[in-house]
């Protein structure tokens, strides 16, 4: 490692510098670029909480420079009212990513990374048709596609950081960089949640005290599916019923409730090793997902015991 790294490594804790431009960013970038350092990309739209915070600091732990962008992105919201009450707090964003580590913090305006005459866009074919994309529209992962993408170009980071509960999201992405041989490397963080167990989400801040604490249905109801499978059940729709059921306790109708495999997010019949389940709700005003990895219990009984062949196994909840 040369002196100038180290330098780089050993530099006293300092405020973040603010980039609004891509020249600006890529030359506050350039003097870490000539000296090798590793560099790591948070992308965030805001809001941020302890989720984004966990992600800034893992980045921290790993990278010798750390750059959060922060960027409401237009071209991936389904609903224009959805876009104009998204949550806007950039001096608060400002503080807590710098406290949580970042060196660099990109905020363009809608205008620089979409520049007058833009005209292209990048889209993932067949992962994109289902779950999030049949409820959101064609559009929503091809706005978070085209605009990572771009942040991906504008930074160049060897390291990219993600939180788990934005699956679907994820998966597209690193379909992105596989297919199209971007040289980052796509790390997920498992998803924060409040020690209620919601998953933590810049949404939440619109949800009502009652809102809330009916939003804890969608975590109450993985663990129901959790709970069930523990026991041996391995039948996708046993499972999802187990789900249901628990939304249905707390008067909670999900847009929807699936079993998928975790690469492809094609549905499967039976839980094999492991799966993701996901749910999507609306609770009052606020749309939500949540998901969580289903694995075959190591006490889970003989496959050709399940309830398939009969076996009576009660549904529980969290």
């Amino acid at each position: 490692m040369s002196q100038s790294h180290l330098a780089l490594m050993s530099a006293p804790q300092r405020q973040p510098l603010v980039a609004r431009t891509v020249a600006e960013l890529r030359a506050a970038l350039a003097p870490y670029r000539r000296a090798g350092a590793t560099v790591g990309l948070v992308p965030t739209m805001g809001a941020l909480h302890q989720g984004h915070l966990s992600l800034i600091s893992t980045a921290r732990e790993r990278c010798e420079l750390v750059v959060v962008s922060i960027f409401v992105n237009p071209s991936q919201f389904d609903e224009q009212a959805d876009l104009l009450a998204y949550p806007r707090q950039e001096q608060r964003d400002i503080e807590l990513a710098a406290g949580a580590g970042a060196d660099v913090l990109f905020l363009p305006c809608v205008e620089e990374i979409y520049r007058p005459g833009f005209s292209t866009s990048v889209e993932v074919l067949g992962l994109t048709d289902r779950l999030e994309g049949a409820v959101r529209g064609a559009g929503h992962f091809r706005g978070v596609t085209t605009v990572v993408c771009k942040l991906l170009n504008i930074v160049a980071p060897q390291l990219a950081f993600f939180g788990r509960k934005d699956a679907q999201q994820t998966a597209v992405i690193r379909r992105m960089v596989r297919d199209l041989d971007i040289d980052a490397q796509i790390v997920t963080l498992p998803t924060v949640r409040e020690a209620n167990g919601l998953a933590m989400s810049s949404r939440n801040v619109r949800l009502s005290p009652q809102e809330r604490q009916r939003a804890l249905a969608l975590s109450a109801a993985l663990h129901a599916a959790e709970a069930l499978a523990d026991t041996g059940e391995r039948s996708a729709q046993r499972l999802r019923q187990a789900a249901e059921a628990e939304l249905a306790a707390h008067s909670v109708q999900a847009e929807y409730v699936a079993l998928v495999d975790a690469e492809s997010f094609e549905d499967v019949d039976r839980l094999q090793d492991e799966a993701l389940l996901l749910i999507a709700a609306r609770i009052g005003q606020t749309r939500l997902i949540d998901n969580l990895p289903l694995r075959v219990s190591a006490r889970s009984q003989d496959p050709r015991q399940s309830t398939d062949q009969g076996d009576a196994i009660a549904v529980c909840s969290a």
